[in-house]
């Protein structure tokens, strides 16, 4: 459904349509790129164009459709749903949204399926996708159902009032619980990597040590401060540590014994897009990391340590750089 508005101030039309219908600037720039934007009954694909008062602008969005020749043949759990948005506990293996190197389902094509509604601003590829997950980590997740909920969210994640904590299993002990502060951008060697470079963007994260195994792999707990592509598996490469499992970063392991990466979002918080109510989200660990802890570590210090109503307190102290 196409949706008409008339201009009352000369300007640009991704400035006045962004301030028309209260959306990011690159969610509208999205929309005219895709053709979904009209000036005078003319389909305007140019972001800058120049639009005068008294003209009428169309806009709508796309609505989510399954994709040809994809079989879901998978379930996902849901954690939370409502009428405008769903927490899941995405398992591993699972890409989040399509991409052209994608061939299989993803999980938009797995929300699709079930008839999900979903928010449509964040392009025809990402529906309802808030933020993302890597395929082999598991974890809590927010999808949006609505636009106004889609941006919401969007707006927690820039200010921080929305965020997650990490599980991890590394390879060797954290020296101190801390901070690390340090940019991340393509590495320059392995166009499949990120790495600390000096030209990246600022990328913060504070670590926390959880408990020790006997074979001196350790737990550890993670705040993100910023969201960049492997941000976790960057900085604790950075300080000499890899996750288990993570082929890309370092880890080497027999495939029949760790064949996925060991680092789960346990923990999301955010505040509900429409209520304004403060919501937390614990997403269970999958059994292949449970029974991997359950055999290593010591059960009663993890079931007490890994505790939702302590895990915020970790890094209330956590101040020191690494």
């Amino acid at each position: 459904m196409s949706i008409e508005f008339k201009v009352e101030k000369n300007g640009r039309l991704d400035k006045v349509l962004t301030d028309e219908i209260a959306q990011s600037r690159n969610q509208v720039e999205q929309l005219i790129k895709e053709g979904l934007v009209s000036v005078n009954q003319k389909v305007v694909v140019k972001t800058g164009y120049k639009v005068s008062s008294g003209d009428t602008i169309a806009y709508s969005f796309k609505e989510a459709v399954p994709k040809e020749k994809v079989v879901v043949d998978f379930d996902v759990e849901i954690l939370y749903e409502d009428e405008v948005m769903m927490v899941v506990n995405k398992p591993a293996g699972l890409v989040v949204h399509p991409a052209p190197s994608v061939k299989e389902a993803t999980l938009v094509d797995w929300l699709v399926q079930k008839g999900v509604s979903l928010s449509t601003i964040s392009g025809e590829e990402r529906h309802g996708i808030v933020h993302r997950i890597d395929k082999d980590t598991t974890g809590a997740l927010v999808i949006a159902k609505t636009n106004e909920a889609h941006q919401k969210l969007s707006e927690q994640l820039q200010d921080k009032s929305m965020g997650r904590y990490y599980l991890a299993l590394i390879d060797y002990p954290l020296k101190q619980n801390g901070i690390v502060e340090k940019p991340i951008g393509r590495s320059r060697s392995n166009r499949l990597k990120m790495d600390v470079v000096p030209e990246g963007k600022e990328a913060k994260s504070a670590f926390y040590k959880v408990a020790e195994s006997d074979l001196n792999v350790e737990l550890v707990a993670v705040k993100l401060f910023t969201g960049r592509t492997h941000q976790i598996r960057v900085h604790l490469n950075s300080l000499g540590r890899h996750i288990l499992g993570d082929v890309l970063y370092g880890f080497k392991s027999k495939q029949d014994t760790i064949n996925r990466v060991y680092l789960h979002a346990y923990k999301l918080y955010l505040t509900h897009p429409i209520t304004n109510k403060d919501m937390e989200f614990v997403a269970p660990l999958f059994p292949d990391m449970q029974n991997f802890i359950s055999r290593k570590f010591n059960q009663g210090e993890i079931d007490e340590k890994i505790n939702p109503k302590l895990i915020d307190s970790y890094f209330r102290t956590v101040t020191d750089r690494m």
